[in-house]
């Protein structure tokens, strides 16, 4: 089974770069202290790199 991540939205998108907002959408993160998981990929860890300063990221 591969590694999972667990990815937590810890600042607010208000101000944000478009293309920040985006990738936060497209990881499925909307409000603030939502919560997803998804499967550790290079893509998703680019996408997470790209907002690493709004999200708190748990290895599962």
């Amino acid at each position: 089974m591969a590694k999972q991540l667990k990815i937590t939205l810890v600042k607010s998108l208000i101000g944000a770069r478009p293309d920040m907002r985006k990738n936060a959408e497209s990881l499925g993160l909307s409000k603030v202290n939502s919560v997803v998981v998804k499967e550790d990929t290079p893509t998703i860890r680019g996408m997470i790199n790209k907002i690493s300063h709004l999200v708190n990221v748990e290895e599962k």
